[in-house]
Parts: C-alpha cells; sequence; structure tokens
C-alpha cells in the first residue's frame, strides 16, 4: 500500500509542478517527463543541471525532493518559516498547493544570491549536500565498516576499520529507502528503535558490478539469518535460541517418544511473548540485516563437503587460508599458560573467560573434564565465546590447554620447552550437533564434517523428497521466491500444498565460512547465502586497533600506545593504510604518503606562483 501512495505523491508533485511550470513561462507538458522535469526545474531555478541526476537515486532522492521544494518555495516567493518546512517536507503536495495558490508568483531566487541567513548559508545548505553526497558513496560505491567477530581473525582481525566496494559484484538499490542517513538498522543513541520506515519498499535490484563472486573470496553480505531477531538478543540467532531451549527441554525430558513438534511449538510461543527475556521479535528487510563478512569457500553449483576440517569442493581438496586458525590441544607443565602468554601470541582471550575462571589475575585457567574413556582424542567443544579451554589428565603434573591459533603459532608453541605435544582438534565423523545445519538429527553434520551438499544456482533443477527437504527450506520458503509454505505430508513434499518432487531456483546460492574454523558463526550453522543478499567485498583496512576485551594487557593504553610497537601496543601499525586481497593485507603506505607530499607540494609551488604573478600584474 505504501508504494501505491507514494506513487500517486509523486504524481501529485509532476500535476503541481504542471501548473508552476506555466507560471514560470516553460511549457506544463515537461512537467510529466520523470527526470527531464526536475532538469528543466533546475534550469528554472538558475541550479547545476546535475541535480536531475540525483533524483534517479532511490532513496537519496527523497531527500532531494526536499531540497528542490525548499528552493521552489522561495522563488515563487514563499519565504516564511512555515512554507519552507512544508515545502521541504511535504514537496509533493507543496507544488500542488503552490499551483493553486494565485498569490504564488515567479520572482526567481536572485535575491538570495547574497544569502540573508549566515546560517542557510555557512551551515544548512552545506550539510544537506553533504549528506546527500555522503549516502550516494555509502550507499552505492564505498561503505565504511568495522569488524565486530572475530570469525576471519588474522585475516581480517576484530578491531580492523576497513571500506567495502560494492562495485564489486554490483550496487543494491535500497529496498526500503525511507531511512536515517548514516544508520543501518537502528538509530543513534538507541538499542532497538528503528532507523528505517517500511512504508516504501522496493524490488530488489542490482546494478552491473565488476565481477561474480568466486571462490575464496572475502565478501560482505546481509546475514540470512537476522531475517527475524529478539531485539534484546541481537547478537544471536533468533532461530539458534528457539532451538537451543527446545533441545535442552527435549533432553530434560528423557523421552524417546516425546512430541517434539509439540515442544518447539510451546518454546516459539514462549519466545515471542516474554518481552521481558527477549524483547520484541522483529522482522528486518534484506538490506537492513546484520552485516557479516565471511570467506565464500562454496559458489552456486558447487558440490560442498568438508572431511576431518579439510573443504573439498567437487571433491578437490582446497587450500586452507595461510592465516586460518583452529583449536589446538597442548599438553603443557601445569599453570604454565597465562594471560600474558597468550596475549605476547595475540591468542584472544575475553573478560567473560577470567570471570568464569574466578580469578583476578587471569592466570587461573578453566577446569574441563579430563579426556579420557570415550573422549579419548576427542573433545565435544560446541560453538562458544571464549578462546581458551583448558582440561586436566589425571597426572598431576602434566595439563592440557584447548588454544585457539595458527598454524604458525601451534609451530610456536610447539618448540616451548614447556610444551610436551601439540595436536589440532577435529571433531569426529557422524557426531551431530544441533548448532550445525540442518539441525536435522538425519544429517549428523558438525564444523569438521559436514556435507556433501550442492548449492543450488539460478536455473539449476534439484530433486527434493522428504529426507532431503531441510537442507533447501528454508531457500524455498524465504530467500528464493518469496514467503512459500512448505510441508510435508507423508512422503510427499509440499509446495503451497501442492506436491512437488524437484524444485528450480531463481537465484545463485553460497556457503560462507569463517578463517577462524572452530570460532565461526557462519553457513555451517545457518546454512547458505542468496545472492540478494551479497553486498560487496572489503578492499583497504585504513586503521587497526585491539580491545581489551581481546588482548586484555596489550589493547589496554591508548597514548601509551603511540610509542609502543604493534605487539605491545593497542595499535596495529602494519595493518595501517593496507590494500586487502582475499584476506591479504598489502601496505600502500608509501604511495599514500608519496601523493599526499606530492598534493601538498603542489598547493605549495602554485600558492607562490599566484603570488609572483599577483605582485607582476601590481608593477
Amino acid at each position: 500500500m505504501g508504494n501505491y501512495i507514494f506513487l500517486l505523491l509523486v504524481l501529485a508533485s509532476f500535476f503541481g509542478l504542471s501548473k508552476l511550470f506555466t507560471k514560470a513561462g516553460t511549457e506544463s507538458w515537461k512537467a510529466w517527463i520523470p527526470v527531464y522535469n526536475f532538469y528543466v526545474l533546475a534550469k528554472i531555478l538558475e541550479k547545476p543541471w546535475w541535480w536531475c541526476l540525483i533524483m534517479i537515486v532511490p532513496g537519496v532522492n527523497i531527500l532531494m525532493y526536499g531540497v528542490y521544494g525548499f528552493n521552489v518555495a522561495r522563488a515563487f516567493n514563499k519565504p516564511s518559516n512555515q512554507d519552507l518546512l512544508f515545502a521541504s517536507v511535504l514537496p509533493y503536495l507543496f507544488f500542488v498547493k503552490l499551483g493553486f495558490d494565485d498569490t504564488a508568483k515567479f520572482v526567481g531566487l536572485s535575491k538570495f544570491k547574497i544569502e540573508p541567513s549566515k546560517l542557510i548559508k555557512n551551515w544548512i545548505d552545506p550539510i544537506i549536500f553533504a549528506v546527500i553526497a555522503a549516502s550516494i558513496i555509502r550507499g552505492y560505491f564505498i561503505e565504511a565498516f568495522t569488524i565486530p567477530t572475530s570469525s576471519l581473525e588474522k585475516s581480517l582481525m576484530v578491531g580492523d576499520f576497513l571500506f567495502v566496494n560494492k562495485f564489486a559484484y554490483g550496487p543494491k538499490i535500497p529496498q526500503t529507502p525511507l531511512s536515517f542517513p548514516f544508520a543501518h538498522h537502528t538509530l543513534p543513541f538507541s538499542e532497538s528503535r528503528k532507523s528505517y520506515l517500511e512504508w516504501i519498499k522496493l524490488p530488489y535490484f542490482r546494478l552491473p558490478g565488476f565481477g561474480k563472486v568466486k571462490n575464496n573470496q572475502i565478501v560482505v553480505f546481509n546475514y540470512p539469518d537476522g531475517d527475524t531477531v529478539a531485539l534484546k538478543h541481537q547478537n544471536s540467532s533468533y532461530y539458534q535460541i528457539v532451538r537451543d531451549i527446545a533441545e535442552s527441554e527435549i533432553a530434560e525430558s528423557k523421552d524417546p517418544n516425546v512430541n517434539k513438534n509439540a515442544i518447539y511449538e510451546k518454546v516459539w510461543n514462549y519466545v515471542n511473548t516474554n518481552k521481558a527475556q527477549f524483547g520484541e521479535i522483529v522482522g528486518r528487510p534484506i538490506d537492513k540485516r546484520d552485516h557479516y563478512v565471511k570467506r565464500c569457500v562454496a559458489i552456486a553449483g558447487d558440490k560442498l563437503k568438508i572431511v576431518n576440517g579439510e573443504i573439498f569442493i567437487n571433491d578437490v581438496k582446497q587450500t586452507m587460508p595461510k592465516m586460518a586458525q583452529h583449536h589446538y590441544f597442548v599438553k603443557a607443565k601445569s599453570n604454565f599458560i597465562s594471560i600474558d602468554y597468550l596475549d605476547n601470541l595475540d591468542i584472544y582471550v575475553t573478560e567473560a573467560l577470567r570471570a568464569s575462571a574466578g580469578s583476578s589475575d587471569g592466570k587461573q585457567m578453566i577446569f574441563l573434564e579430563p579426556i579420557t574413556g570415550a573422549n579419548q582424542g576427542y573433545y565435544p567443544l560446541k560453538n562458544v565465546d571464549v578462546k581458551l579451554f583448558k582440561t586436566t589428565f589425571n597426572t598431576s603434573d602434566t595439563t592440557v590447554y584447548c588454544l585457539n591459533m595458527t598454524e604458525a603459532t601451534a609451530e610456536k608453541v610447539k618448540n616451548d620447552p614447556n610444551v610436551y605435544h601439540v595436536f589440532k582438534r577435529v571433531d569426529m565423523a557422524n557426531s551431530y550437533d544441533s548448532k550445525n545445519f540442518p539441525h536435522n538429527p538425519a544429517y549428523a553434520w558438525n564444523n569438521d564434517n559436514f556435507g556433501p551438499l550442492l548449492l543450488p544456482k539460478a536455473g539449476m533443477t534439484i530433486p527434493l523428497d522428504t529426507h532431503n527437504i531441510c537442507l533447501y527450506e528454508k531457500v524455498l520458503n524465504t530467500y528464493d521466491n518469496g514467503i512459500h509454505q512448505i510441508s510435508k505430508q507423508g512422503a510427499q513434499v509440499l509446495y503451497d500444498g501442492k506436491p512437488i518432487s524437484s524444485y528450480t531456483f531463481k537465484q545463485d546460492y553460497y556457503f560462507m565460512m569463517g578463517d577462524n574454523r572452530h570460532n565461526s558463526a557462519d553457513s555451517r550453522s545457518w546454512g547458505l547465502v542468496p545472492y540478494d543478499h551479497i553486498v560487496g567485498s572489503p578492499f583497504f583496512v585504513w586503521f587497526s586497533m585491539k580491545y581489551s576485551e581481546n588482548n586484555p594487557v596489550s589493547g589496554k593504553s591508548v597514548l601509551g600506545s603511540l610509542f609502543k610497537n604493534a605487539q605491545e601496543g593497542k595499535f596495529r601499525w602494519g595493518r595501517f593504510l593496507c590494500y586487502v586481497e582475499d584476506g591479504t593485507l598489502h601496505s600502500v603506505k608509501t604511495p599514500f604518503l608519496a601523493v599526499i607530499l606530492g598534493i601538498w607540494g603542489f598547493n605549495k609551488w602554485n600558492h607562490r606562483r599566484k603570488l609572483k604573478l599577483e605582485k607582476a600584474s601590481a608593477k
């Protein structure tokens, strides 16, 4: 309905413009040709002709409508504050009102060339056009991001401030253009208030880009599982919250014949109605879902399989990213590893970890169950947030730690004289983890043993049955072609109540993973990423700093770090001003500084040249 109302408002503004064009001595028919009408209006107002081009840009054109309205009000001798406010906020209706107002005479903007209001001249005009320009750049070209989680840690790190190239795969037209400038989905200084209105909804459309998503590229995308959010737990998957509570109740019942569907339905109702604990449950449009950044390990049409932590694409083993991290078990002397030791190796720890350890100095590690008996060689650690784990053998002089680190760091630890043995953790095959996609015991998949899974491609037809429908159910009922109802009836799969045995997909799908393999919520957790969720590619890190939550020793002092190296201080100097290529950083500090010095030198030379010319002309 909102789209139709907006269309009526636009048509009304065209009608109003036709009246105003007549008053300004211009043919009225020109007001009915989109874009050209605003080119003509810019000429009438003696403004730059390219203003009309801004009217093509969804979202930003709404702001530009107000700019046109403000100038039209003054040009037709309606400079009162009331008229200027009306014209800026509702220009569509103001044009109509002005068209039928006999007192509105076209006088032009000549008297405003020397702006009587310093506030308008020095502040309002520059701010409005700065917002418009920044909105165009942010929405269609380059957007600034920070890395919020350690999913790609050591490739792209928590505390990296980077720019994302939206033309890498083609910028998307905003689907919810009525939005507060520079806010994503939540208003500034608010934890839950929406920054956008869904009165106008535009269909998905993507402009041409520089290329397509390829294997092993790092990609920024809208989080698919973020289509529904519990506002008091925005950093957690709403669906996983429900699954965790339901699975807990099912386990506590200890009844093999328990009605799981009934428990899930009860939990859904509980989460959706318990606002005190979970907050309001809201749906978000695609372009307002959280931004995630992961490595695309499989593209549309690929067959993905993970075997003992190694990725196979179309049965070919893939090369592990250079900075990939895994959990390593470290058998060492008791009480050997401390927070300082880990910080020195840049192995992340958290305040939550130290609080759980019950020690103020952080040197007391968390004790878990011994790795003995049925668990020998395998420890069932699931998706958790802390980076450090400890367990004890039955001996008193050694301890087994579980550390999250790169292969290179593992070699450093292995060569420490206090360490006896280091080996990589690998989850057992056929060990079902309810946190892993497709969250169905029929598919006993986990982080290290996953698949095979065929990724849908636009135009590809995949056979479906009651067994494999769980792999593609979310795609069919949410992502691919609008909202649909998927259900099972006996041996049949029903699509909106009609039996289907196969499905032809409408768009491409991708499998995203973090390089931090045992500490990443990615496609192994929530499934496939549709093409219409793809945003862009990170291409430049301009600043990087440590947070004390993750680096409790070296990540504290700001001023003190100005004179410390990257290992001892807060700032990662080596990551400043770096071009990003698939997670590898290439420093451009020297050419960047050379360009800055070149610009400074040219301006200095040009200034002196002008002074000489002025002196010469004065003689």
